[in-house]
């Protein structure tokens, strides 16, 4: 297909004069940021751009307007920063004037794969290789989907758009900002594309339990051959999309989906977004195989023949790849499955204290969805020198509207009618904390899901499960694929003393982060957390 301008009217914007690409295919859109200048190929024909001063999201930027719709029912506070409607209308007519004299580029597209569920979404990108993320990212509509399209929200997309914070309430030149009463997600001054799909998320993270009694989730999900549904949650870095990418079962979604009253799970997305650090082949092929054409690469480093250094992390740890969920072989079609099963907790424990998978009562897995733990390791961000617990509620609080515990109830009621099971799932250190243990290897960790999945590791029983001291989760003795002294964080360690006093560490640390959620919380997710305390 040719670039066009022969398009769609976009005057209900306010934009008039601008050049318009519509719906260009992502071989357009490859070869226009190459002409530009704004990406390069690599040696697989994936396209490789630099996404500018913002290689990552940026929290402290992100607001949500306050407006009659929001006012009562959004968490207001750090995560969810409110903005004025009259500063978003100024702004949103700044970045209007702004794109009117450009050549942009439009999408229109859909989320959420189940049809009960569906919203249509209009992209207006800046950038052609942000235009080729939202075709990644967002469900494709069929030709006949696009007759007589009308868009229920829509993202404006200007990263050379800087803010004036002084004038604009902004905090300083980047913003991504939601508007529920006028349904626009308005980004500027960053390239980083992750704020696209992360806008939508947040809008549908209100939307869907507030008015559709369907609860959003921050999780990858996939299907076994019986029709079973496991979902993986986790914060980035724990292994969502790595260990959903399962060559025995079949993709669903890497990263969000809902979960429905008539208990199915569906994916919010048409694609995978895949962290690319230390990607290799052997480890994770389906994602290796994925960076072909069609895919777009963020922020690596590659030699003069294309190939790409998935190890450099000269630019940023945060490198990324984005591609078609088609791209990978092993897929649901459609993206929806039924009758979940099993529910893993996925958390990256730099402190090496945590098992590598233990069984979870109702009561923990409330306590430890609100949670939401992971850890930082030194060098990722500049002062970390040892590890720091990161905990962010519901494995995702920079993205949920709404009180936590308005999601976790919604959850705790699933688990419940559904029978699901609980799991939580150590892919951070073994034998020591980060910097004198190592990290779980993979094949360990694929081998206990597998283990969970195949039903091996059995119903909980006194002979086959362990009560952890400090945690009180219940650690399976056994596992098929895993030496048994991998299954005890404390025989790792050959340091009893070291351990205890590492492990209470972390659990004064889980009670000092769910005292802003006590006064919210029943006592049955109150009895969830550890019991034991430090001495």
């Amino acid at each position: 297909m040719a670039s066009t301008t022969k398009s769609i009217s976009l005057k209900e914007y306010g934009l008039k004069n601008c050049s318009i690409h519509y719906q260009l295919p992502p071989s357009e859109l490859h070869r226009i940021t190459v002409e530009k200048g704004m990406g390069v190929t690599s040696s697989t024909g994936a396209l490789a751009v630099n996404t500018g001063e913002f290689t990552g999201r940026s929290p402290q930027d992100r607001f949500i307007v306050r407006d009659s719709i929001t006012e009562d029912k959004v968490w207001w506070g750090n995560v969810n920063i409110p903005f004025e409607s009259d500063k978003f209308d100024a702004l949103y007519n700044k970045v209007i004037t702004y794109l009117d004299t450009k050549e942009i580029f439009v999408r229109d597209c859909f989320a959420c794969a189940d049809d009960d569920y569906r919203m249509n979404i209009r992209v207006i990108n800046e950038y052609p290789w942000s235009n080729m993320f939202a075709y990644n990212m967002f469900i494709r509509p069929t030709k006949d989907e696009l007759v007589g399209f009308e868009a229920e929200w829509t993202v404006i997309n200007a990263p050379g758009f800087m803010a004036n914070s002084e004038v604009d309430g902004t905090r300083q030149h980047n913003f991504a900002i939601l508007n529920f009463t006028r349904k626009i997600a308005l980004i500027g001054g960053t390239g980083y594309t992750g704020e696209i799909k992360k806008g939508i998320f947040s809008a549908l993270n209100f939307i869907l339990p507030v008015y559709k009694d369907c609860l959003p989730m921050h999780c990858s999900a996939n299907v076994g051959d019986d029709g079973d549904t496991a979902i993986f949650f986790g914060l980035s870095g724990t292994g969502k999309t790595t260990l959903s990418a399962d060559p025995e079962r079949k993709l669903i979604g890497d990263d969000e989906h809902g979960w429905t009253k008539e208990n199915t799970v569906f994916n919010f997305e048409g694609g995978c977004y895949a962290k690319a650090i230390n990607l290799c082949q052997e480890n994770e092929p389906e994602i290796f195989g994925a960076i072909k054409k069609g895919a777009l690469l963020e922020n690596v480093i590659l030699d003069a023949n294309g190939v790409v250094d998935y190890e450099d992390v000269s630019i940023t740890q945060n490198t990324r790849v984005s591609y078609p969920i088609y791209n990978i072989d092993n897929i649901q079609v459609p993206s929806i499955g039924k009758n979940p099963k099993n529910i893993f907790f996925l958390t990256a424990d730099a402190f090496g204290v945590l098992p590598p998978i233990s069984k979870l009562t109702p009561s923990q897995a409330a306590y430890h969805f609100i949670s939401g733990y992971t850890a930082k390791v030194a060098g990722t961000e500049a002062g970390v020198v040892e590890p720091v617990p990161n905990f962010s509620a519901c494995f995702g609080a920079p993205f949920m509207p709404l009180h936590p515990t308005k999601y976790a109830e919604m959850l705790s009621a699933k688990m419940k009618e559904a029978g699901v099971n609980v799991w939580l799932v150590n892919t951070g250190w073994t034998g020591g904390p980060y910097g004198v243990g190592t990290r779980m290897k993979l094949k360990y960790t694929r081998a206990m899901i597998r283990a969970v999945l195949n039903g091996d590791l059995g119903l909980y029983s006194y002979d086959k499960y362990h009560i952890h001291s400090v945690f009180g989760v219940a650690q399976p003795r056994e596992c098929p694929g895993v030496p048994s002294s991998v299954l005890s964080p404390r025989a790792t360690w050959n340091n009893d003393e070291a351990y205890y006093k590492t492990a209470f560490k972390l659990t004064n640390a889980f009670r000092e982060n769910f005292k802003k959620f006590e006064a919210y919380a029943n006592e049955e997710i109150r009895r969830g957390g550890p019991q034991r305390y430090s001495f």
